[in-house]
This record gives structure tokens, sequence and C-alpha cells, in this order.
């Protein structure tokens, strides 16, 4: 990094915070997904979701509630529909993971549910009562169509293991603003992540977990009928395919679990370039890697994070991938603009306008609460911040400046302390 970066480091967001309530404190290791945020209104809105199915929705500055409502499931994703149905107001979309794998939306000024879509009834009910067996929803994404009418689209998938069979069953939605579904892509493999290219035509699915009939890691659907435009897959031996999907333009950005390499593809899928990220590399006599979780691509820049690492030959080691919990940034040739430290387990990526928002929870294997933070970064330089946090940051999201971040409270096995609170913490980048 630059000496102007890492000046530009020192800079806080100055957090406002709110609490949420109480939650089970996090442990040593990463738990499920259980809180969500998201700004909306071009900044001025703040909505969280809690894992209690609570949403509230919040002035940004002043943090004072608009209102809250009650989600039927557990509340793990947020996007907003601008506009809304009555152009007057977003429409606040939130994702479920629970019994009836609920998509809601509620009026963005009075929290008024405008409609609601159990997926369940389409990936069917858990068969099993614990969260990892729940229908849930995995992401949304919000776009508009050649019309200019609003869109929104939601990927949902269950899990069920009879003995040593393993089953994902998953849909991938295209609802209109009114909560009409226009249509459907149904696979029985898990998918992860969405993302839609600039003209609102084709939407990206990355399928993380592939051990049935479907066998490719990214597809891509033509938005406007749910026709299967292209797929590309990283021909890995193994179930793990693909971990995150960013549009560019005509290009797409994909981080890959099957090698642990970052690609950027064209149209019809040819291959531009590949880059390693966190490939299997031989440490200490140990096989070390780390799965790239998340990719984002804008105005010929892309950047992928790493996560945990882990060894072929056992669940512990006491030794680092070298690329573990890494930010790296390429240009539109493949070569390394930037890199940098994140440190923590990045749970989602946050970005709007190239910039970059990563929530930081623990490292459990080194277990040092200097991971705790929220870090942002320029995509283009790199340049950003750091502001730390006692607690676990889960959640973050970022929308003309306003930054919103999610804290948990979290209790290392080997500590016995609690660090941290469940709390809303709202900064500015302006």
């Amino acid at each position: 990094m630059s000496e102007t970066a890492d000046t530009e480091r020192e800079r806080s967001l100055e957090f406002r915070s709110v609490p949420l309530g109480e939650i089970e404190t996090a442990r040593s290791r990463h738990m499920w997904t259980r809180s969500a945020v998201h700004v909306a209104e071009d900044g001025d809105l703040v909505v969280t979701g809690t894992w209690d199915g609570t949403v509230t929705a919040r002035d940004a500055d002043t943090l004072e509630a608009r209102w809250t409502a009650d989600h039927p499931d557990h509340a793990v994703g947020i996007a907003s529909l601008e506009g809304g149905v009555d152009e007057s107001v977003d429409t606040i979309v939130v994702a479920g993971r629970g019994e009836t794998g609920t998509i809601a939306a509620y009026d963005g000024e009075t929290g008024d549910r405008r409609w609601r879509y159990d997926t369940a009834d389409d990936v069917g009910e858990a068969v099993k009562d614990t969260v990892f067996y729940l229908p849930y929803v995995v992401a949304l994404e919000t776009g508009t169509d050649a019309d200019g009418n609003d869109r929104l689209y939601a990927a949902a998938r269950r899990y069920e293991r009879d003995g040593e069979t393993r089953r994902w069953h998953s849909t991938v939605y295209a609802f209109d603003a009114d909560g009409s579904v226009r249509w459907t892509y149904e696979t029985d493999a898990s998918p992860i992540a969405l993302d839609l290219d600039a003209a609102g035509e084709r939407l990206a699915v990355g399928y993380n977990r592939c051990m049935g009939d479907h066998d490719t890691g990214l597809v891509v659907l033509e938005t406007e009928s749910g026709d299967l435009g292209w797929t590309w897959d990283p021909g890995t031996d193994g179930d793990r395919r693909v971990g995150d999907v960013s549009f560019d333009g005509e290009s797409v950005a994909v981080s890959s679990h099957g090698d642990k390499r970052g690609y950027l593809l064209g149209p019809g899928g040819a291959e531009r370039w590949h880059v390693d990220l966190a490939v299997e590399t031989e440490i200490d006599g140990e096989t070390l890697y780390a799965y790239p979780n998340h990719a984002y691509a804008n105005d010929g820049r892309v950047a992928f994070v790493t996560g945990n690492t882990y060894a072929i030959e056992s669940r512990e080691t006491e030794s680092r991938h070298p690329n573990e919990h890494r930010v790296a940034a390429f240009d539109a040739d493949g070569d390394l603009v930037w890199d940098d430290e994140v440190r923590g387990f990045v749970h989602g990526l946050a970005a709007d306008d190239g910039r970059l928002v990563a929530p930081c929870a623990q490292n459990f294997r080194v277990r040092d609460p200097d991971t705790h933070a929220v870090r942002w970064f320029d995509l283009e330089s790199g340049a950003g911040g750091c502001e730390r946090l006692d607690g676990i940051a889960t959640a973050a999201a970022v929308d003309s400046g306003t930054v919103a971040a999610v804290e948990e409270p979290v209790e290392y096995h080997d500590e016995g302390e609690t660090r941290g609170e469940y709390a809303l913490r709202v900064g500015s980048l302006e």
C-alpha cells in the first residue's frame, strides 16, 4: 500500500450507534447469518434485520426509528426497490431463513407489508429442526427491466441429508414490484450469489455446491424470460464451485471455490484471465488453502476477498495460508493493482460506486480482537480506512457515502470474556 493509503487508513467513520436488543453471544467459530443491514433512499434510510425477525427502518442521521415490522423468519437479507409500487418511497424487501423461507415487501414509509411469498412452497420444508436445514433466501438483487419497471430477483435453497445422501433444492425467482412471480429457475444445486448487469438484461447466478444433476458453477439467465443464456464452471473435482459473481459491462468476475482462483469472463463464458488467490500451498508439511468468498467488478477493476485458512489433511492447523483474509484488486488485463489485509472473516462484501466496505469478524484461528473492524477501500487505488469494534462486524451496507454495520458480541472459547454488543453502527465516508 502507498503512504497516502496508509495515512487515509487512520480515518474514522465516527460511528453513531443504537442497540439492537439481545442475541446469543458469538463464539470462536463463525455462526450462521443472524443479522442484515441495508442503506436506502440515497443514504437517508438504514434498515436492519435481526435474528428474531424484527425489521426496523431508521433515519440515517438521528437513528430514530421510522417503523418496525415483524418478519416471519430470521431476517437475513434486505434490498430496496426504488420508488416502489406507488413511485413515492422505496419498497423494502426482506429475505428470510426459517420454516417458510419468506420474502416480504414492506412500505418504506410506514412498514406496512405489501406482499409476501413463501419459498418453502417451492424448495420444500425442513426435514430436520436445525438452522442448516431451514429454507434460506440467500440473495436478493433489484433492478429495472427494458421498460423501466422495478424487478426483484431472489435465490432460495434448502438442504437435506439421508444417511450418506445429501441433496439441495433451490429456486431462482423474478418478481414484479407487486410480488407477482414472472418466472422461476429450479435446480438441485446450492445457489450462493446473484448479480444483475447494468442494462437489467442478464442475471448471473453463482452455485456453490453442485452434487446432483446440476453440475455447473455459473448460470447466466435472460431476465425477461428466465431462459438460460450460458453457463461456466471451473471444471474442478468435487462439489465446490463458485463463491461469488459480479458483472462489469459485458464481463463477469467469478470467485472460484473449486480451484481457489479468481476469473474474469467475457460473453458466453469465454475466459479473459484468471489469477491465483489462495490456491493449495505447501507450508510446514501441510497443504493449505483459503476460499475466495467475494468478488466485485466495476469500471475495469476487479477485487476478490479471501477467507479462512483450511488444511487438506485435517480440520485443525497451526499454520496460515499467506493469502488468507486478503483483498486484492486487478486491472482489466488481470494484473495486480493493489492488495491489503482484511484480517477477519468477511461475511458479506458491500460495494457502491467503486467503494468496498468489509465487515470483518473474528479470525477463528488467531482469535485476535484487533481483527474486529469495518474496513473500507477505494477500488481504484486501495486507499481507505478502518473503524475498529469491540465485537465482530457481521453485516455492512453502503450507499451514497452512508456506511451501516451490525456489531454482534463475541466470546472466545479460551478467554471467557464477552466483547462488544448487539448494535447498529452508522457513519459517513463523505
